[in-house]
């Protein structure tokens, strides 16, 4: 039989979980946590790359089935192992807790905490519209090359501020999350309904959706120039393909978050496995729908020095920012304002839901003896209080060094190697331990997690070929972890000697 995760700890346990998460909550933050900004800024860089409206749709939806058909097999795992803890927990039980624990490192020294910091970024960044004082380039102190800004400051209070109120409880970043989800996925369907029905224009649909659609090619930037434009078909359509799905794969993850707090999820065999269908099948439909408004708003191809957003096309929307560039054909210099407000409110909730999740999984790991021993206690309001700190003030650690776009660049490739060997994990825990309670199992099995490691292998090796500056580092952080997890062992067996 499964282990559970509390009965790893050394220590008995006097408080427990409050399971105040429903579907509809379980539900938000998964969408929650997915939508931050990258929706609004990815597919410039995803249209550089493929340079085909057809292309990009597909990347879109290539990218929203892998992560459906991950959630689907995740769906398996959370019914299995129904407890806090979620991708670290289904790792230890399908494989050693030498290959959950670096999962588990890699996610607290950057996947979680470099997502929150830039997330909180982007947040402060668009506060800067409406508060000129709290700009990026305010700097309120410098020493050489180190400075902090305005936007870094406000970018930690808001991570104080929502590790404040899950300290609170479960039941207060539910709050936070059902309402700040629900405003903008409305906000969202206004904006597609906006380019879908009042954006449209000729110049957009002539340049589209005629011979064009399948025309791609590889566009080179270098100093905000041209360097070159290479046409693209075959496999090498496929290459560029992997990746540019960097950006959209990254723009779709933290979907697992809702398996790290399924401790508080009500009737979490049902609704963890429901929520993520729900939650992920919702999100593509979003993601797919924004870049149909985008492609009928404006032409994918354009120039880096083009005088309006029409002329720039997706691919040099201004700083990259193609939500703001379509809606700009739509509500003119008003839109400047109603995106930072979109965002503002996006990024805001995602942070809600990684900070409540994120948590979660450091308590797990604590149970195990791989993690700061009060990390796995709860406060009297049956929240890990340790973890969410600790979560906190590292994240605002990296929102100060500014290091964290890099690390999230560098990390895409071991996250998809970690989902890679969850999915796989699937068919190790049904041949291990084929008499476990599964009440619900895998949609598709065998056949599409089968196919969802044979998409994500590929587009591993496709990134070790074409970006390997973004892969081998990646691939270092998780396995500096190795020394360190027999640095924790040694450190719990002797704890565990003077009990």
């Amino acid at each position: 039989m499964l282990q559970p995760v509390e009965a790893a700890s050394t220590a008995p346990q006097t408080r427990t979980f409050k399971r105040e998460l429903g579907l509809l909550s379980s539900t938000m933050i998964v969408i929650g946590s997915m939508i931050g900004s990258g929706i609004f800024i990815v597919s410039a860089d995803i249209a550089r790359t493929v340079g085909s409206p057809g292309a990009l749709l597909m990347v879109w939806l290539v990218t929203g089935a892998m992560t459906l058909i991950a959630a689907l097999s995740y769906g398996e795992l959370a019914a299995m192992m129904p407890e806090a803890g979620g991708q670290y927990v289904y790792l230890r039980e399908a494989y050693n807790p030498l290959v959950a624990f670096l999962y588990g490192w890699t996610l607290f020294l950057v996947i979680q905490t470099g997502t929150i910091a830039a997330v909180a970024v982007a947040f402060a960044k668009f506060a800067g519209a409406f508060i000129p004082a709290l700009s990026e380039k305010r700097a309120l102190f410098e020493v050489g090359r180190f400075k902090v800004s305005a936007a870094q400051i406000l970018a930690i209070a808001s991570i104080v501020f929502l590790t404040a109120i899950n300290l609170r409880g479960v039941k207060e970043g539910k709050i936070i999350q059902d309402v700040f989800t629900i405003s903008k996925i409305a906000a969202l369907f206004g904006l597609i309904a906006l380019g879908l029905f009042v954006g449209a224009n000729e110049t957009a649909l002539n340049a589209n959706f005629g011979e064009a659609f399948w025309q791609s090619a590889w566009t080179k930037v270098a100093d905000g120039k041209i360097v070159s434009i290479e046409p693209l078909s075959g496999l090498g359509l496929l290459a560029a393909m992997g990746v540019a799905m960097v950006g959209s794969l990254f723009s779709s993850d933290a979907w697992n978050n809702v398996t790290f707090a399924a401790g508080e999820v009500v009737n979490p065999k049902r609704n963890v496995p429901l929520s993520l269908a729900l939650g992920t099948g919702a999100v593509t439909l979003i993601y797919l729908l924004a870049n149909v408004a985008y492609l009928v708003v404006l032409p994918l191809r354009g120039l880096p020095d083009g005088a309006d957003a029409l002329t720039r096309g997706i691919q040099f929307a201004e700083l990259d920012r193609v939500g703001t560039a379509a809606m700009s054909v739509v509500l003119g210099e008003a839109a400047f304002y109603a995106m930072a407000a979109l965002i503002m409110i996006s990024t805001f909730g995602c942070n809600n839901g990684l900070i409540l999740s994120g948590a979660r999984a450091y308590y797990a790991m604590s149970l195990d003896g791989l993690f700061f021993k009060k990390a796995g206690e709860l406060n009297e309001n049956g929240v890990p209080a340790f973890a969410l700190i600790i979560q906190g003030v590292w994240a605002s650690l990296l929102c100060l060094s500014g290091s964290y776009g890099d690390l999230l660049d560098y990390v895409v490739f071991a996250v998809l190697l970690f989902y890679v060997l969850t999915i796989a994990g699937v068919f190790v825990l049904r041949r291990s331990k084929p008499d476990a309670p599964r009440p619900y199992k895998a949609i598709g099995y065998p056949v599409l997690p089968i196919l969802y490691v044979v998409l994500a292998l590929a587009i591993c090796v496709d990134l070790l070929v074409f970006k390997p500056n973004y892969t081998y580092p990646g691939l270092l952080i998780a396995l500096m972890g190795a020394p360190v997890y027999f640095l924790w062992k040694r450190k719990s067996k002797r704890e565990d000697g003077r009990g």
